[in-house]
């Protein structure tokens, strides 16, 4: 059997490792650990004797690393971090606070000056949880959720819960305006624009990011031709340049109508208006979910760029 108590690695032996490892010196080591260079060498050889390997690669005028040292000091500088940091952590889990906290967010109501405050905000009152935001299209939105541990999103599709682990609350409605490019086509084509004609030009959507739930198509006609982009900007360049048409947010639309970069124009069948929700873990919600929770119920002015391609649900 091999011996287990060989490998071992006692504490105080890695702490002074890292410490001659810092200072590159097993004097200035000794000084600052009140101990003697005698002592240090002494931890040290018994260490590398412990691993099997030499550590450093000592001479009369310096101390250096070996390729071994470089990877034990990376590593025990990580469990050092670790250790300072836990009791921390330990309290935070104890008073109901996510140690670790992923917001999804809708790529239609995507802002990321008003996701930049939002989270200096959050690490400013949760200096201890680690963050992560996410972006994500249509279903990918509830994907992220589901499978890949969001604890929050914003701009759900739909007002309901898909599953009963998560709770939801209506945010608003996505209201869509058709417009094209003012050279386009159908700029002055007669009005209301039916499918007919709509269909003989291309449209562009935004690609749907679920990989696990069924994707969704926002607008394609039978017969259409299609292009998928990555996001909000990809689509409305698109429409810019007279490559498709569809519909746009309304804001978004309005402001490129009023800048004469695109035309609103009638179509004899619109898009319905999209619900989107904001959504929650039904389990292991803490002080972080709540507190995110009353900042976008509330539309605090912090977070209210958000809201701003969204139109109140009648």
């Amino acid at each position: 059997m091999p011996d287990i108590q060989k490998n071992q690695i006692d504490a105080e032996a890695l702490h002074t490792f890292v410490t001659v490892a810092q200072l590159r010196s097993f004097s200035a080591a000794a000084d600052l650990l009140h101990k003697t260079t005698s002592a240090i060498s002494y931890r040290i050889k018994a260490l590398e004797d412990s691993l099997g390997t030499l550590l450093f690669q000592r001479t009369t005028r310096s101390v250096t690393l070996t390729p071994s040292g470089e990877v034990l000091l990376e590593r025990a500088s990580q469990m050092f971090e670790w250790l300072q940091t836990l009791p921390q952590e330990l309290k935070q889990v104890r008073d109901g606070i996510e140690p670790h906290f992923t917001l999804v967010v809708n790529n239609l109501l995507y802002d990321a000056d008003a996701i930049a405050s939002l989270l200096a905000h959050l690490v400013g009152r949760f200096p201890h949880a680690s963050f992560e935001i996410r972006r994500a299209v249509y279903m990918g939105v509830w994907d992220e959720m589901i499978h890949n541990g969001g604890q929050m999103a914003f701009g759900v599709p739909g007002f309901h819960t898909i599953n009963d682990d998560f709770v939801t609350q209506p945010l608003g409605v996505i209201n869509w305006v058709f417009v094209v490019a003012p050279r386009h086509p159908l700029a002055s084509a007669p009005a209301p624009l039916g499918n007919n004609l709509l269909r003989r030009y291309p449209a562009v959507n935004i690609r749907d990011t679920s990989h696990r739930l069924a994707k969704r198509t926002a607008w394609k006609l039978p017969g259409q031709q299609e292009f998928l982009v990555p996001d909000l900007d990809a689509k409305v360049a698109c429409h810019r340049q007279g490559l498709a048409v569809g519909f746009l947010p309304g804001p978004v639309a309005r402001a490129l109508v009023e800048s004469d970069q695109l035309v609103e124009r009638p179509v004899a069948v619109g898009r319905s208006p999209s619900p989107l929700a904001l959504a929650w873990r039904r389990n292991g919600a803490g002080k972080i979910t709540a507190h995110l929770r009353e900042l976008l119920v509330s539309r605090d002015a912090l977070v209210l760029p958000l809201f701003a391609r969204l139109d109140r649900a009648s």
